[in-house]
């Protein structure tokens, strides 16, 4: 358990699950980022937490899981009271829908701010028009201090279908972190791939292989390039980086083309600076997105990024500089774009440099952090007149 004695505030953050994630690497990334005399910081899933937490490098993190079962959060309020009563946090910031629910706990406990983000479309919400989904929001709406959603797209779904008033409402990009993701020339090789030849060109993506993220499009899409410019076949090759139930069929779907000698498919693994780093292109497939870190993680990388215009995508590429958008689940124009990047090596060179000048003057990580800091402090300083803080320490 986390002490309580200590002379800087707390922050909750609370998730679903803690495991590999945009959204939980972009509270790795805050907590990481944040000078350690800011504050002090817990992080609560309501169901598991996993060996994710030791990407957090700090010894001053607590993590406390609550092995929720399947249904509403109701069961576990008055263990949510007593652990935020005990904990006696400044702010509990919950993210996204599955854990809205802990912003009345907080609030019953004493919480003075509750914050809640927004990281991305729900699986079974790809549009936004769920009308239970936006229900819920508003429901919950007067437990919550402060939004903040991670791109354009998710404020204005929540001022505009939601109603939440935009005063209330923090848009804040997520950082990518430069010094981690860079750029390497020449093309380093990637530890166990195949295809170690330099002349190979390499499309590549990164993430779990769930429906959301839609594999299965860019497995398509790759066999797709080679039928129809069959002088790739040579040196067009395919990485998939990460596991869920889209693995086995993507593979399966490579299989049946007859091109699986050409793809390579090792699961999830945990040196993803380096993959990216030894790819020739990025492509994001996914249905649905937030602010996709991979995207900026790509960008970083000095990879050319091809994704589709989902979400907060389009906020984040530059098309026809930094890469290309296309239509979600569209194989074909998916397959072209690829065969254009591998067949113009310059064009895909000079989009790489383009993104990585972007990620340098717009989504570093100092800047996310320095954002979410200031939203924290000018929070509590509303809640204490600008006082002393220690007030909040024994309330």
């Amino acid at each position: 358990m986390m002490p309580v004695d200590d002379a800087r505030l707390l922050v909750a953050h609370v998730v679903f699950r803690f495991d590999v994630g945009g959204l939980e690497n972009g509270v790795v990334n805050l907590i990481n980022h944040m000078p350690r005399d800011a504050y002090r910081h817990v992080v609560i899933s309501l169901t598991e937490i996993t060996d994710f937490r030791k990407r957090i490098v700090r010894d001053d993190v607590g993590f406390i899981a609550l092995k929720k079962k399947p249904g509403h959060t109701l069961w576990l309020y008055p263990r949510l009271f007593g652990l935020f009563r005990e904990l006696r946090p400044a702010i509990v910031h919950s993210r996204n829908l599955a854990a809205l629910e802990v912003a009345v706990p907080a609030w019953a406990a004493g919480v003075p701010v509750r914050i809640h983000g927004e990281h991305g479309r729900d699986v079974g919400d790809l549009d936004g028009s769920n009308k239970k989904y936006q229900w819920l929001r508003r429901l919950y709406s007067p437990f919550v201090t402060r939004y903040i959603a991670l791109s354009r797209d998710l404020a204005d779904y929540l001022t505009g279908r939601v109603g939440i008033s935009p005063a209330r409402v923090e848009q804040i990009y997520n950082g990518v972190d430069i010094r981690l993701f860079h750029p390497a020339r020449p093309r380093p090789p990637i530890a166990g791939c195949p295809f170690p030849d330099p002349g190979c060109w390499l499309v590549g993506t990164v993430g779990r292989m769930q429906v959301v993220k839609d594999q299965t499009t860019l497995a398509a899409a790759f066999v797709r390039a080679l039928a129809a410019f069959p002088e790739l076949a040579s040196r067009l090759r395919l990485v998939m980086i990460g596991d869920g139930p889209l693995r086995a069929k993507a593979q399966a779907l490579l299989d049946d083309a007859g091109v699986a000698e050409l793809a390579w498919l090792p699961g999830q693994r945990d040196d993803v600076p380096d993959i990216l780093r030894g790819l020739d292109c990025f492509v994001l497939p996914s249905l649905a997105e937030g602010i996709s870190n991979t995207i900026l993680e790509a960008m970083a990388s000095g990879l050319p990024v091809i994704a589709t215009d989902v979400g907060g995508n389009g906020e984040l590429l530059e098309a026809g500089r930094t890469g290309e958008l296309v239509p979600a689940a569209d194989v074909e124009a998916m397959a072209q774009q690829i065969a254009a990047h591998a067949l113009d090596a310059d064009r895909s060179r000079a989009a790489g440099e383009a993104g990585r000048a972007l990620v340098e003057r717009r989504f570093s990580m100092e800047a996310m952090r320095e954002r979410h800091q200031a939203l924290y402090d000018e929070l509590l300083d509303a809640r204490t007149g600008k006082a002393d803080r220690t007030a909040l320490l024994h309330r």
